[in-house]
């Protein structure tokens, strides 16, 4: 996986035939270690953002813009994560400005949206839908780098990102319905 900058020459090399990945800085590493694990969700997420980013009408060019800004920061994330932690340190890494940047954006769409009195069916337009199934890998991501953190300490701004991202996940997804004439289902707890 390249970590920032670097490109790839191949799209294989055989070198992790036997059940190892190369990390930033010439380490390597089991392919299910959890330091894998929590980069490769990272992966995932940013798959999703981008189907979510296609999903979304032009009408909706500024939930589009961060959706797609998203998919940025989780390459950040995916290069601190995927740097060996022996080396050097990774050359990008997600900092205060990130978390205090996803902040602004949740009060901002906070208000785009009425107010949630209970959970919600994740769903609506194809569009939030997709936002929804950003949110949980997000969750999952978030879960699987705690696990990497209990063993390994990363940097309290990545950890503080994590937990912040899923938030604003949800507050465009409700925004989006909401923008697009939806109404939110609340779970219907006796079917």
């Amino acid at each position: 996986m390249a970590a920032g900058g670097e490109s790839i020459p191949r799209l294989y090399t055989r070198t992790g035939d036997r059940g190892t990945t190369g990390l930033a800085g010439g380490g390597r590493l089991a392919k299910d270690s959890a330091r894998t694990r929590a980069y490769g969700t990272y992966d995932e997420l940013g798959a999703h953002l981008g189907l979510a980013c296609s999903l979304l009408p032009e009408s909706l060019g500024e939930i589009r813009g961060i959706v797609r800004r998203l998919q940025d920061e989780v390459f950040v994330a995916q290069a601190e994560l995927s740097a060996d932690p022996k080396g050097p340190g990774p050359k990008h890494r997600i900092g205060a400005a990130h978390t205090t940047r996803l902040e602004r954006d949740i009060d901002r769409f906070e208000t785009e949206h009425p107010p949630t009195r209970s959970f919600v069916i994740p769903g609506g337009s194809t569009a939030a839908a997709a936002l929804h199934v950003c949110r949980t890998i997000s969750r999952r991501a978030e879960r699987e780098l705690l696990t990497l953190h209990r063993d390994e300490h990363l940097s309290d701004d990545l950890v503080a990102w994590a937990n912040r991202l899923s938030d604003l996940l949800f507050a465009l997804a409700l925004a989006t319905n909401h923008a697009l004439g939806v109404a939110e289902v609340p779970p219907d707890y006796n079917a």
